[in-house]
């Protein structure tokens, strides 16, 4: 999920939007909502963040440091109007992991915070061979060399349970990075429903399932895997 802050409606609408539209769960806020909403939501709600872009804001420069305290290592973007060297330098200085200039399309944006994250150390670690090859840049993964297209919920959950590889995961951390935190209009219960197809396809193209699920306790992935 990308949480996107902006004084302006019309900025966060519009980037949330442009996010859904590629099959990634995002959420607006005015700053004075995110102030109260960082420091208050669950730890197992704030892991479901992959990134975090800041538009317009004051004293923007002490957002890196309040989203630190809750996650160190999700990309905090900032997103300017206007190309300013010096208004770079300065956000880099408070703690920014990158700066980008509107227009911007969110694809990119994508793209710059999973490499923000492999940097970081924050995706699966890297292996020499395996049987399933994911991306976190919107690409389709790969199974077995070939590509496999997926349904973009389908291949948001896949990359959710590889990022979180031999951790155990519920149905609800799955639900909030997939369909966002606030979203009310599809029940959670639909995760199980994405799961089980994901799963049958995986099986055929492997031979094997490598999603394991315990009751109550949540799904996690044990495949092999190789990460990018």
């Amino acid at each position: 999920m990308i949480v996107v802050i902006d004084n302006r409606g019309i900025v966060t609408d519009g980037y949330t939007s442009g996010f859904q539209r590629e099959g990634v769960a995002s959420i607006g806020f005015v700053p004075q909502e995110f102030n109260g909403w960082v420091s208050s939501i669950s730890d197992s709600d704030i892991s479901a963040v992959e990134a975090f872009l800041l538009g317009d804001c004051d004293e923007r420069a002490n957002y890196p440091g309040l989203i630190r305290r809750r996650c160190n290592k999700t990309p905090v973007i900032a997103l300017n109007d206007t190309p300013s060297l010096e208004q770079t330098l300065d956000l880099f200085a408070a703690g920014f992991d990158d700066v980008v200039r509107k227009p911007i399309h969110v694809k990119e944006i994508l793209v710059r915070a999973a490499a923000i994250r492999r940097r970081t150390g924050d995706n699966a670690e890297m292996q020499p061979t395996g049987d399933i090859r994911v991306y976190f840049d919107g690409r389709a993964p790969e199974i077995k060399g070939e590509i496999m297209e997926l349904p973009r919920r389908e291949r948001r959950i896949l990359e959710f349970l590889v990022k979180n590889k031999e951790r155990r995961v519920s149905r609800a951390q799955i639900y909030n990075a997939v369909y966002g935190l606030l979203n009310e209009d599809v029940e959670e219960t639909v995760v199980e429903s994405h799961i089980s197809k994901l799963r049958k396809k995986l099986k055929v193209r492997l031979g094997y399932d490598p999603i394991d699920s315990k009751r109550y306790l949540g799904y996690m992935f044990n495949g092999n895997l190789e990460t990018t």
